[in-house]
């Protein structure tokens, strides 16, 4: 199948290096040994950083996080594989995160805001034979309301405040996970349903989610 990590040095390399950063959920560790980050890197020039803790940019003046920036995110939900999860993430980019949480979730919606972007994702879940993941271009901050409502909420990028619209999206005792940004800079926040917050480490800073689908591409 394409996209999978076909260097099984690599990938424990990887991961030793995640769980030294602090991502030790087995899950999640599962999921990035398994899935080539390399897959959806459209530059054959930058393929070499797939296994590097390095941002890549993507098409659209995007990126794909770090590594170890995307295992965080992803932990922070505490999600757990066999239960029947149904995961929005907004801010879909390259695809990696959507194929890494369809590892381990049931069913995973995911929506960007770039045309061109939504039509690359579309082509890896069908190389990835990803059959649990849907992808749909939009504006992720209004969530996709007609197929919530979610069990876990990933937003990719940061935002100033939690945007109403993807509160009212979560299921009963559902959680919501999105770097804030605060005077002290981005912070992850969890959100739990019943609006218990809880302020998580973080040190990265990703970019600003926008409202509304590009006009241009």
């Amino acid at each position: 199948m394409a996209g999978l990590i076909a260097d099984p040095f690599r990938a424990a390399r990887l991961v030793l290096h995640l769980r030294q950063e602090g991502v030790t959920d087995d899950g999640v560790l599962r999921a990035m040994e398994t899935i080539d980050r390399a897959a959806f890197i459209d530059d054959p020039a930058l393929t070499d950083l797939a296994f590097e803790n390095a941002l890549v940019p993507i098409p659209c003046g995007q990126i794909i996080p770090r590594p170890v920036t995307t295992g965080q995110l992803i932990q922070a939900l505490q999600l757990e594989k066999g239960n029947k999860s149904r995961v929005l993430l907004v801010g879909a980019g390259s695809g990696y995160t959507s194929a890494l949480l369809a590892q381990i979730a049931s069913d995973v919606f995911a929506v960007e805001r770039f045309n061109a972007l939504t039509g690359e994702i579309r082509r890896r879940i069908l190389d990835l034979e990803l059959s649990n993941l849907a992808v749909r271009c939009g504006d992720g901050l209004l969530g996709w309301p007609e197929r919530g409502p979610y069990d876990r909420i990933l937003l990719a990028g940061a935002v100033e405040e939690i945007p109403e619209a993807l509160r009212s999206q979560l299921a009963k005792g559902g959680l919501l996970v999105a770097p804030v940004v605060t005077p002290d800079g981005q912070v992850l926040m969890r959100l739990h349903e019943n609006g218990e917050r809880e302020r998580l480490g973080f040190r990265h800073a990703l970019p600003l989610l926008r409202e509304g689908p590009a006009q241009a591409l």
